[in-house]
């Protein structure tokens, strides 16, 4: 599928989507935060929708924001209007994975969007979250508790990025070869991660968002597992849970006939 790369200056940085496929429009944001743009790439969902892809401030082409500390949920938030608006096409679909999900979630709190695909993220974090993510991933064995608890903020984007390569198999149920290319694929970099956001936490406001949503969880996602999907879907007044089974935190490539299969029909 053909894909065009765009690009919109807000505060004269520049923010780049990417566009591909056809159909109503359906806007994707990675996680992270910092995560490269690609990594959410779901190409069978072009033959029905239009995708676009957010490619975050901070990573790839985008521009840099001039501190790092300015990489908060706000900003990103007004980056991603920057794009919506760009596309002049009015409330769209937004598909948000991990801590995209977090941005999608801010957004609709203060835009209108059509729907919400909520994937494999959260309300909340906080410490609980993370002791929670750190006592799951114990379970992956001692060299990936040790990369993922050896993230500090000097760091280097290729620093990072092997830190990521090296817990991305405790993100799936199952690591099987297949999945080598996703992994040697994805990117992250580093100053996105040294954001000083506040505690997030939108639990008490999830009543606001009226729109139809779809919140998809892995059974054995680690990070933002059944626990805080069901936090989401308890609070959203119009929500869809769909909890995948043998399935960690990247669905769409672990398990891509029953997530294609349900965001398609939600969508639909």
């Amino acid at each position: 599928m053909t894909i065009t790369t765009h690009s919109v200056f807000l505060d004269g940085i520049e923010q780049r989507y990417h566009v591909a496929g056809t159909g109503p429009v359906c806007v994707a944001h990675s996680g992270g935060p910092g995560i490269s743009w690609d990594s959410v790439r779901m190409r069978p969902l072009e033959e029905h929708l239009t995708m676009v892809y957010v490619e975050p401030i901070g990573t790839g082409d985008s521009g840099r924001l001039p501190n790092d500390a300015d990489y908060t949920l706000d900003n990103y938030v007004r980056y991603l209007h920057a794009v919506i608006q760009d596309l002049n096409c009015g409330p769209v679909a937004l598909l948000g994975h991990s801590h995209g999900g977090f941005v999608a979630l801010k957004y609709a709190l203060a835009h209108p969007v059509d729907a919400l695909v909520l994937y494999d993220t959260s309300p909340v974090t906080g410490a609980e979250f993370f002791a929670d993510a750190v006592a799951n991933i114990q379970h992956a064995g001692a060299e990936v508790l040790a990369a993922f608890t050896s993230q500090h903020a000097e760091m280097t984007d290729d620093e990072l990025t092997g830190v990521l390569r090296t817990i991305l198999p405790a993100y799936f149920a199952e690591w099987r070869l297949e999945f080598e290319p996703f992994r040697a694929a994805t990117r992250i970099w580093s100053a996105p991660s040294r954001g000083q956001d506040g505690p997030y936490d939108v639990r008490d406001r999830l009543g606001e968002i009226t729109v139809p949503a779809l919140v998809l969880v892995g059974d054995r996602d680690v990070i933002c597992g059944p626990r805080w999907a069901q936090q989401l879907h308890q609070g959203l007044p119009s929500s869809r849970l769909r909890v995948i089974e043998h399935c960690g935190h990247i669905a769409h490539v672990e398990r891509p006939e029953v997530f294609y299969a349900e965001v398609l029909k939600f969508l639909a």
